[in-house]
């Protein structure tokens, strides 16, 4: 980054501590088609003072599949788990950052399972092997999951210097999210990301 950018970050900053700018992603493969389910969060130290867990984040179970197939989570917050169908589901998770069973049960579980550890979680059912899901653990509030369009917004980013990081489920299983270096200046950012992706991850 240019002397000249980094002085024109400070003076937006300090002239407006409020201000905060849209970073919009756009996520491909390496055919470059749209890639949906991608967690990208950005990081810095002021992103980690800022940390604050959300309230009210829940992955449901609706026709034997998880309603969402990757879930961003800040450090710290606690995730319930409904089930919306009518046979009952055992939801786990032996990934170690958090590992957890809800045992055998219809409606909502009355205690919620709180992620402490920042990293990625990989959540099945004991009963439908076939559901699978993640829970991607940040220690930032600026993140986002792309839709089927690939696309991704980060909203209310304070304009600064920070560490892109993205993950999408096919990658090659343990690798960590990929990262690179982003300014992220007064008037937001736009840009394209390719991903690599390996085989599908596993429980």
């Amino acid at each position: 980054m240019s002397r000249l950018l980094a002085l024109s970050i400070a003076v937006a900053a300090a002239a407006s501590p409020c201000a905060a700018a849209t970073v919009d992603l756009t996520v491909t493969g390496a055919d470059g088609k749209p890639l949906a389910n991608a967690a990208v969060f950005l990081e810095s130290r002021e992103a980690r003072a800022a940390l604050k867990p959300v309230t009210g984040i829940e992955i449901g179970q609706l026709h034997k599949q998880f309603t969402n197939p990757v879930t961003v989570v800040p450090m710290g917050s606690e995730v319930a788990f409904p089930n919306h169908d009518k046979v009952r589901h055992h939801v786990y998770s032996f990934s170690p950052i958090k590992t957890f069973e809800l045992k055998l049960y219809n409606g909502t579980p009355s205690n919620p399972v709180l992620f402490d550890k920042s990293g990625i979680a990989v959540l099945g059912c004991n009963i439908h092997d076939n559901m699978i899901a993640w829970v991607v653990v940040v220690e930032t509030p600026y993140y986002g999951v792309t839709g089927a369009d690939g696309k991704a917004h980060i909203d209310n980013v304070p304009p600064g210097s920070y560490k892109l990081r993205s993950w999408q489920p096919a990658m090659v299983p343990g690798t960590p999210a990929a990262e690179q270096p982003l300014v992220v200046p007064a008037a937001g950012a736009a840009l394209t990301l390719q991903m690599a992706l390996g085989s599908a991850g596993t429980r």
